[in-house]
């Protein structure tokens, strides 16, 4: 059959066109919210903007952290100010709204869920009560909702300041938040403003205040409003006296059923919070402000583009990986009650002990700038309270669950070269860490046990966390030894390089354990090794327990704190040596028996990949040449742990750091933070292009890719043979492609140059 040239012409036109738009599809819609949302993983599920102040979301209880929790369950109310991925103690869940129908003579309106829609930027629900569907999306500091009531049914809206998360019966319990104080006013027909202020949550800090403005777009019929349990008509204002108040407003049953709801929400005050909704949202269109939220994802999510026939569960797994980590730590600019100036400031780093390692440096590659930003946020902190934020939320530092981590990050923007930072400030804020103990509670800032790691090289067991604030503080010192060393200071360097060595304090060479030899094992002050420790914390009686590698002593043998290791034990610890492998490997026998001490981990179900110490153990056989057997590893890990369900993530998020460690594997780069490169893995991905922030572009490129082609062949940089199984950041910064070709046997690529040491 003879085709037309015109014809011919027409198709080609339309091939090209239909591969334009197949490239230009947005990749923010494959951003799945609910992976990682039920088990372990706590996501928030609610609509953000990327490191959103204000993070609307259902409360279902006052007991999840995110708020959320999955159909049955009941819904309590919706709240403004939520984190993403935690573990420990809630926080927030502040200025709670409910809309329901009926008469205004009582609080609880709690509903059931009959559906839920859950997207980027957006959530909706239907509640099986009242069939109110609710739909949420947001602006920077302005939540919006949009109500619709039932034809003919009366609209009413509960807003309840003095709701939180975490609240317990028992007065400053552990971990609880706590009541302080809130306040509430019906300021027009169309207008509420009011407070919340609330102490504690898992960081046990001081009060913090969430100031709110609400405006609806129907004008209030009646009201009544509610102080210590009883409701007052006609009073339009209960004012603080440490007691809870809210307020039940109807907006009658004639007009629209769709009530719009402006919540603008501050932490420096009312007037504030109503300002930043004629700022941010001065109009009453909803999808207007899901269309902005949706572009400011894109804009960001863009910056990576992968292979047009990747998966769609890889696409989705990829770039709600990307996601995640872009919702914490919170950009409160502007919203700074503790100080005032035009600085950057950032709240909710939870905790950079899990963050340091994969989301702080995946957002140095993708949003340098914005790193930028919240280093120097950090650094003001420290110049203000005198101490680097290690976990911080609500306005206080608190939780040092080790080191004092905030050096790595420092660290690792220096030897990344990200201009716009004080390196000297920040050396000073790193030595003040490394110097002054913080004195009275450990637990918030600083290095506790300082000053016996000082004089003895170590932590010893009986400080809380001894183990792994020994092991920590080794690497912060190496991350000091770094700095002072580029910034000239030869003598500060030799002295910090040296305290890097700390760690091999507590290695027990002669300890045995499942075939393995030599393990960082707990010493008391005076140099003994201690094969049984003391049980539980009696005063009176002091049973103990024999001390192995495997042991994990917590919740059974003693406090979640009182740990000689952190959520983990000797055989995850005894490998967390990020910046002296070599030392290492040779510390427990040589490269054969470090391999088969790798494989007896793996193999004897000894790994944990759903917490942060053993982050980088898969990539370790790169530092014994078989970079192919840290691939086949890390594929293992993740074909058996990650996916695209709500229970798609191993473990709790933790700010994006579980998120970012897929989303780096993905693309066959994984950072050893604080140092300038990255170790080269197997990708998951065929192609993967980023677009630098510098305007120009790196791309990894798999050739021969498939399920039985695994295997690193060969590789080229910008065209040239390259033979490490890793890549220094600028190298990635300059532009250009890597090119990796597979095969199906493991080669000798990247099996003789070892990855840098110290």
């Amino acid at each position: 059959m003879k085709i037309s040239t015109r014809l011919i012409f027409f198709l080609e036109i339309s091939f090209l066109i239909a591969s334009t738009i197949s490239a230009q599809q947005p990749v923010h819609q494959y951003v799945d919210p609910m992976i990682g949302s039920e088990g372990v993983g706590r996501v928030f599920i609610g609509p953000s903007c990327p490191y959103g102040m204000v993070k609307p979301s259902p409360d279902c209880t006052p007991s999840p952290n995110s708020g959320w929790l999955p159909m049955p369950k009941e819904v309590t109310g919706l709240s403004q100010v939520h984190v993403s991925g935690t573990g420990g103690g809630p926080k927030y869940g502040n200025i709670q709204i409910m809309p329901f129908s009926g008469a205004l003579d009582k609080m609880d309106q709690t509903a059931f869920r009959t559906e839920e829609n859950v997207k980027l930027g957006y959530y909706e629900t239907i509640f099986k009560e009242n069939t109110i569907k609710t739909e949420i999306t947001t602006g920077e500091k302005v939540s919006f909702y949009r109500i619709t009531y039932p034809q003919n049914k009366s609209k009413e809206l509960k807003i309840d300041p003095g709701f939180f998360l975490g609240e317990e019966k028992i007065p400053d319990a552990r971990e609880a938040q706590q009541f302080v104080g809130s306040q509430i006013e019906i300021v027009s027909d169309t207008e509420v403003r009011g407070y919340s202020r609330i102490r504690g949550g898992w960081n046990n800090g001081r009060a913090y205040t969430v100031y709110f403005w609400a405006v609806f777009d129907q004008p209030i019929a009646k009201y009544v409003t509610f102080k210590d349990g009883r409701f007052y008509n006609n009073q339009k204002a209960q004012f603080d006296s440490g007691k809870k108040t809210a307020a039940l407003l109807s907006f009658g049953n004639t007009g629209k059923e769709e009530l719009n709801v402006k919540i603008g929400v501050s932490f420096l005050s009312e007037l504030k919070a109503k300002n930043n909704i004629e700022v941010e949202i001065p109009h009453w269109d909803f999808n207007e402000v899901l269309s902005n939220l949706e572009n400011k994802w894109e804009a960001l999510l863009g910056r990576i583009q992968v292979s047009s026939d990747t998966s769609e569960d890889y696409k989705k797994m990829f770039y709600t990986g990307l996601y995640h980590t872009m919702i914490m730590p919170v950009d409160r600019t502007g919203e700074n009650p503790l100080w005032t100036n035009d600085e950057p400031y950032y709240d909710d780093f939870y905790t950079i002990w899990d963050t340091f390692r994969t989301s702080s440096p995946l957002i140095t590659l993708i949003d340098s700038k914005r790193k930028v930003e919240i280093i120097n946020a950090m650094l003001n902190i420290y110049k203000r309270e005198g101490f680097l934020p290690e976990g911080r939320s609500g306005n206080d530092n608190g939780r040092t669950q080790g080191g004092s981590n905030a050096e790595v990050v420092l660290a690792d923007a220096f030897v990344k070269g990200l201009k716009g930072i004080d390196y000297e400030l920040a050396l000073q804020a790193m030595l003040k860490d490394a110097t002054v103990p913080p004195g009275g509670n450990e637990e918030k800032e600083g290095r506790g046990g300082l000053l016996d790691y000082l004089k003895l090289g170590y932590v010893p067991y009986g400080t809380d966390r001894a183990g792994n604030r020994t092991i920590d503080y080794s690497y912060n010192d190496y991350n000091i030894a770094i700095v002072a060393k580029g910034l000239g200071k030869t003598d500060l360097y030799n002295q910090y390089i040296k305290q890097a060595d700390s760690w091999q304090n507590l290695w027990r060479s002669d300890y045995e354990n499942n075939g393995a030899r030599g393990f960082i094992m707990p010493k008391d002050k005076d140099g003994k090794w201690l094969d049984d420790v003391v049980f539980g914390e009696s005063k009176i009686q002091k049973p103990t327990f024999k001390y192995t590698p495997v042991i994990t002593e917590s919740p059974w043998y003693v406090c979640h704190w009182c740990v000689f290791f952190y959520e983990g034990n000797s055989w995850k610890y005894s490998f967390s040596i990020p910046h002296d492998v070599p030392e290492l490997i040779v510390k427990s026998g040589g490269e054969k028996a470090f391999e088969q001490r790798l494989d007896t981990f793996f193999t004897a179900d000894l790994y944990n990949v759903a917490n942060e110490p053993s982050f980088l153990t898969p990539c370790l056989y790169h530092w014994i040449g078989k970079p192919y057997l840290s691939s086949n590893r890390i594929r293992t890990i993740i074909k058996n742990n990650f996916n695209i369900s709500r229970e798609g993530l191993p473990g709790n998020d933790d700010s994006g750091a579980m998120s970012s460690w897929l989303a780096f594997h993905m693309m066959g780069l994984y950072p050893n933070a604080g140092q300038p490169y990255y170790l080269i893995n197997t990708p998951l991905l065929k192609e993967t292009t980023i677009q630098l922030e510098n305007g120009k572009k790196f791309t990894i490129s798999a050739k021969k890719w498939s399920d039985k082609n695994t295997y690193i062949k060969t590789a080229f940089l910008n065209g040239k043979s390259y033979n490490k199984a890793w890549i220094l950041h600028e190298d990635i910064t300059n532009g250009g492609e890597l090119i990796l070709e597979m095969g199906s046997k493991p080669s000798a690529w990247g099996t003789l140059i070892l990855p840098p040491t110290k």
